[in-house]
């Protein structure tokens, strides 16, 4: 007898502690009946880069330190440029559904991945993925193709990005995620009627595009949360989104084999957004004035003096415009012409009334030069770097920190004998910063990645050191010596966390089991296990099920892998 299909569906950035409040409060039945019918548990992951890690991690079976993926940016070697390299190339380890060609599998819509022309079966990339970092293609070559003609395109495929107080964005979002739902659920049930795949793989983006906009909608403890878009007034957008995906599952779930292995997960989770603006903006600016004592770029202020209101009624369109209108002018004119007028005529307020000898570039100026980061208020610092002692490289997670070490970067300025003296510097400056409106720190710790800034291992992380932010959100900082930072207008008002589960359900698998101990590394060869396939030695993880399972290597030992 052939082994069991195994049908796999990740829930894109589904975080744990929400979907166990919404699972026992009814909201998810599919799900419920799942977890009830067998296997629950909580996976973990790694505790930095957690948002630029996770789908490498689960796609290859193996951590970051042996991919060498750490974050779709890359500092070019010897310069002080900043690559996009989007998606791992795979070339070393290659997504684990490909590694075997004898199976059948179906991979449709998963993120970051890539195709492989060695895999027997169906694979189709960035129909509606949230950040896919890899082109709308599909193998056969026609597929894609044939599935937009028969089921449409997703709406929410690459305009998944807006403001908390754009309410017409907002709006937009939720009927584009709803509606996309649906076409997910009908391609998906037509995949399914095609063949009896081995595997059957699909990701839901819907979840992780929900979890970043509609986040401070749904939950009552992010600062935000009173302030209200009008379009919801009342009700839960981000509940909606899970409850249509819970019956999409449903719906999957009734047109796949009787027999078939059933396997839901999210590798990442999500929560208060504590790091856009901690790492896009307080970063940089904290590290410009570490770098210039006295000197001041962004949103100046003395440290404990009375805290401003927080920013709810931002009056620009972006938050981009948001930050760079509280540029530092000595001019007061200046100042309030800026406050009042469009960002496209600070060049003109420069030519009449003289501009700041700062050398920093304006988000116009690099997008003008084709910057696909102007938006990053890191890349606006970057001309300076040369002259500073550590910079913020860009990031979507945790800070990151490069030291301008003489003899590895091309203009270093501090000598390599120095190294560990400035990190234990930095470390002890970057903890004594503190939200003043709750007067607690706001970062929870500094991993080092190096122990010597000259080490060339290829797979090392471009940070020398990763600052993990506290898990409540901030506006604004002070620091007993370089000032106030802030208020400024949050952005994204949720972001990621390490933490994931998942639900196996199977004839093998014993109802109301648990899996403790797993991780984001697990669920590849977990996948594999349940499929009859062998496992490759090269892989990190090891089966949560199964007759492969054996005992994980320890949650806290890789959680801070690196």
């Amino acid at each position: 007898m052939s082994q069991p299909p195994v049908i796999a569906i990740g829930l894109d950035a589904a975080d744990p502690t929400v979907v166990e409040q919404w699972l026992a409060a009814g909201h998810l039945p599919n799900l419920q009946r799942l977890k009830a019918q067998g296997a629950y548990g909580r996976l973990t992951n790694l505790d930095y880069h957690k948002a630029e890690t996770p789908w490498t991690t689960f796609l290859t079976g193996c951590l970051p330190d042996k991919t060498g993926y750490w974050a779709p940016y890359r500092l070019q070697p010897g310069t002080y440029g900043i690559q996009e390299v989007q998606a791992y190339d795979y070339r070393e380890y290659r997504p684990f559904y490909t590694v075997h060609p004898q199976y059948k599998v179906a991979a449709f819509d998963i993120p970051q991945s890539v195709l492989d022309e060695s895999l027997d079966g169906l694979q189709v990339l960035a129909w509606g993925a949230h950040s896919p970092q890899t082109p709308s293609h599909s193998l056969p070559e026609q597929a894609l193709a044939e599935i937009q003609t028969t089921h449409g395109r997703h709406p929410a495929l690459h305009r998944d990005h807006g403001d908390w107080w754009d309410g017409a964005y907002l709006e937009r979002l939720h009927r584009s995620l709803l509606d996309g739902l649906k076409k997910r659920v009908a391609i998906c049930k037509d995949l399914l009627q095609r063949e009896r795949w081995d595997l059957f793989l699909t990701i839901f983006g819907e979840t992780h595009s929900a979890g970043h906009d509609l986040w401070y909608l749904s939950q009552p403890d992010h600062p935000l949360h009173g302030t209200r878009a009008a379009a919801f007034s009342d009700g839960d957008p981000m509940l909606d989104i899970f409850k249509a995906t819970d019956r999409a599952i449903g719906e999957i779930l009734e047109a796949a084999p009787a027999d078939a292995q059933v396997v839901v997960f999210a590798a990442h989770g999500s929560g208060n957004n504590t790091t856009d603006v901690t790492s896009m903006f307080f970063l940089p600016e904290f590290l410009y004035r570490f770098s210039f004592p006295g000197k001041a770029m962004f949103s100046a202020g003395k440290a404990g003096r009375r805290v401003p209101p927080m920013v709810t009624a931002p009056r620009r369109k972006t938050w981009t415009g948001e930050i760079w209108q509280r540029k530092c002018e000595k001019n007061p004119l200046k100042y309030l012409l800026k406050q009042a007028l469009p960002t496209r005529l600070y060049p003109t307020l420069d030519r009449w009334l003289g501009a700041a000898p700062d050398n920093i570039a304006s988000p116009d100026e690099l997008r003008a030069q084709g910057n696909a980061l102007f938006w990053q208020p890191a890349m606006w610092y970057e001309r300076l770097w040369p002259q500073m002692k550590a910079f913020a490289i860009p990031s979507f997670s945790e800070g990151y920190i490069r030291l301008n070490i003489a003899g590895r970067e091309p203009h270093g300025i501090v000598p390599a004998a120095e190294y560990d003296a400035l990190c234990e510097e930095l470390i002890q400056e970057l903890t004594q910063l503190v939200n003043p409106r709750t007067g607690k720190p706001i970062v929870k710790k500094v991993v080092r990645t190096r122990q010597s800034p000259m080490e060339e291992n290829p797979k090392l992380s471009d940070a020398d050191l990763v600052v993990v932010w506290a898990e409540t959100p901030a506006d604004v900082v002070d620091h007993p010596t370089y000032g106030r930072i802030g208020p400024v207008p949050y952005r994204r008002t949720g972001s990621h966390r390490e933490r994931g589960f998942i639900i196996a359900n199977s004839e093998h698998i014993a109802a109301g089991d648990t899996l403790a101990g797993g991780h984001g590394v697990d669920i590849a060869p977990t996948l594999l296990g349940l499929m009859g396939a062998p496992i490759p030695d090269y892989m990190d993880g090891k089966p949560l099920l199964g007759a492969h399972s054996q005992a994980p290597v320890a949650a806290s030992t890789r959680a801070t892998h690196g």
